[in-house]
């Protein structure tokens, strides 16, 4: 199995919506309510806003055979807003390999990341240290994350 990463495509809109609907529905539901999961990932997202954001921050995609299986992005300050794999994918390296790339697109000082319950694990595994626990607040939704860096 090969990962290949490449640059976002405002084509790639429509699938990655899809994607992130369906592994925060299916994945993350097991650390957050069906309401709190609506409230997150909408099943209509607002694509020219969610495209405007992948375009203002260095987005990659994940393919494994032609699909896209995975996706991640980070910002000029080393914040990475979205992390997402597959629902189909999980656990065969591809969130490892989008954040390897992403963490060193520049020369970071600090890399920050607000981690949900399910990744939390993840992002501690790769040397992020948890700052604090914060209370997002989405469509009437309290969603728990964590503020997470690494010095690097």
């Amino acid at each position: 199995m090969t990962i290949t990463l490449r640059q976002y495509a405002p084509d790639d809109a429509q699938t990655l919506a899809k994607l992130f609907f369906e592994t925060v529905h299916t994945v993350n539901s097991k650390d957050y309510t069906l309401a709190q999961c609506a409230a997150w990932a909408p099943e209509v997202p607002e694509l020219k806003r969610w495209n405007a954001s992948l375009l203002a921050h260095n987005t990659l995609v994940a393919i494994i055979d032609d699909v896209i299986v995975g996706f991640g992005d980070i910002d000029s300050s080393g914040y990475i807003d979205r992390l997402f794999v597959h629902k189909d994918y999980q656990g065969r390296g591809i969130a490892s390999a989008l954040c390897e790339k992403l963490e060193t697109l520049r020369p970071y000082a600090r890399l920050t990341v607000h981690a949900s319950v399910s990744a939390r694990g993840f992002f501690e595994k790769r040397g992020y240290t948890v700052l604090g626990e914060q209370h997002v607040y989405r469509n009437g939704e309290s969603l728990t994350n964590f503020v997470m860096q690494k010095d690097v």
